[in-house]
């Protein structure tokens, strides 16, 4: 259950850290208000979403569920630019794996992106998440194209060998997803059997448009985008009919009143933790059919 911006909140009991949880999470304690009670909670990254004025708010976790979201950190190399950093999220029981991008704005170790690979290992997806040039520099403006696509090729490699034997998937969030989706299309990527795009970036806000889907029609493996119905960079109008000129390699999930970020308005009825459930458990089960 997601927690209240503005809880009365009663004294803090005190806290141990738990046997078994790394000591790259850290644990606190936070009130839930619903239950009227002090629960562990994982802060992985920063919670100030950089698209967003609201904070990000992380779901309760139970001390099982603290241990899945350690990751191994790794270093991936990268033709004619710096080597970038890398974290990998293997469950023991994995049945494919998720060569995950991040978005423009935030980078691999962001909350969100912390929360989707953690719920995706719970789900038996190893996911490998991996820094754009840029972003392991500490620059704001996004890579080339040319760049953004050896960063991928070279997640994609890394990730045949430290998830050697399972079924690999790419993609990624907004920009993540893109940059993916063009370095399919312009030439196969070693090994994926599927693209799979959390918010598909149709087009800049306010600049409805089609012309970046351009490319998906030279891809030859299926693909799933995975997308709200407030989303400001897919209008529908636009992106469904898209995805149906794809045919039957592509499969379109719509979340219904989710913005790009998955999130979603106290009017629907729904709290983001449910409405990120939906999403791992379609991403899942269309990995299963893959």
């Amino acid at each position: 259950m997601f927690l209240s911006m503005n809880p009365v909140v009663p004294a803090l009991p005190a806290l141990n850290r738990p046997a078994g949880v790394p000591r790259q999470v850290c644990v606190r304690r936070a009130w839930n208000v619903e239950s009227g009670a002090f629960n562990n909670i994982a802060e992985i990254s920063h919670l100030r979403s950089h698209t967003q004025n609201h904070l990000l708010k992380i779901a309760s976790l139970g001390i099982a569920d603290l241990k899945a979201v350690d990751a191994q950190k790794l270093e991936i190399a990268i033709p004619d630019a710096a080597p970038v950093s890398a974290l990998l999220i293997r469950p023991a029981r994995a049945r494919a794996a998720y060569v995950f991008a991040h978005g423009a704005g935030a980078g691999m170790t962001h909350a969100s992106m912390q929360a989707i690979a953690a719920g995706l290992g719970e789900r038996g997806i190893a996911t490998l998440r991996y820094q754009f040039p840029y972003m392991e520099s500490g620059s704001k403006r996004p890579d080339s194209p040319a760049v953004a696509h050896l960063a991928v090729r070279a997640a994609v490699t890394e990730a045949g060998r430290c998830c050697d034997g399972l079924p690999l998937v790419a993609g990624g969030k907004s920009f993540g997803g893109r940059m993916t989706s063009q370095a399919q299309a312009l030439s196969p990527l070693p090994g994926v059997r599927g693209l799979a795009f959390l918010g598909f970036p149709l087009h800049p806000a306010g600049k409805p448009s089609s012309d970046r889907a351009k490319h998906l029609a030279d891809i030859r493996i299926p693909m799933l985008f995975l997308q709200g119905t407030r989303d400001a960079l897919a209008e529908l109008s636009l992106l469904e009919p898209v995805v149906k000129g794809l045919g039957r390699l592509a499969t379109l999930h719509l979340v219904d009143e989710a913005d790009h970020s998955f999130h979603v308005l106290k009017r629907s009825g729904r709290n983001d933790r449910e409405v990120m459930d939906e999403v791992l458990d379609s991403f899942a089960a269309w990995v299963d059919g893959l």
